[in-house]
């Protein structure tokens, strides 16, 4: 029985902690801003690859490895967050085994957050930069500027 006093914390995602047989489909790609916490105006930024089969990927903690889930984890992700989902940006990776080498990089070290610099925002820029794509923020809020 669940300790009522001290619940878990709310699902962020898992570590990547394998190497998978394929490299994630980087032919779809997106830059999905989902809704910020009370503190947090800006909302999140996260990226989501894939045709079928999603993956997500985000930095969550202040140092920590970032995360990544599939759909089911993501679905889990907004319900537990109390998030929903408030707009979805296409982009275009022309160097999918550049975004890939770049992303397996980040997903094995500790990410510092550090509010405006080094944030969810410049985690998906460097992975979708590495690709080829000059998408990006310029202010660092998702919610309020589009991925371009």
């Amino acid at each position: 029985m669940a300790d009522k006093r001290n619940p878990p914390p709310p699902y962020q995602g898992d570590d990547l902690n394998t190497c998978y047989a394929r490299a994630f489909d980087f032919n779809v790609t997106q830059a999905i801003v989902v809704s910020g916490d009370s503190w947090n105006p800006c909302g999140h930024l996260m990226l989501q690859v894939g045709r079928v089969d999603w993956s997500y990927f985000h930095v969550a903690g202040l140092r920590s490895r970032p995360k990544m889930m599939n759909e089911l984890g993501f679905q889990r992700y907004l319900r537990e967050n109390k998030k929903r989902v408030l707009s979805r940006r296409a982009v275009t990776i022309t160097n999918p085994e550049g975004a890939q080498a770049k992303l397996e990089t980040l997903m094995s070290q500790r990410w510092t957050w550090m509010v405006l610099p080094n944030n969810c925002s410049s985690f998906v820029e460097e992975v979708v930069q590495a690709g080829g794509s000059s998408a990006g923020l310029y202010w660092n809020c998702p919610a309020k500027e589009g991925f371009w």
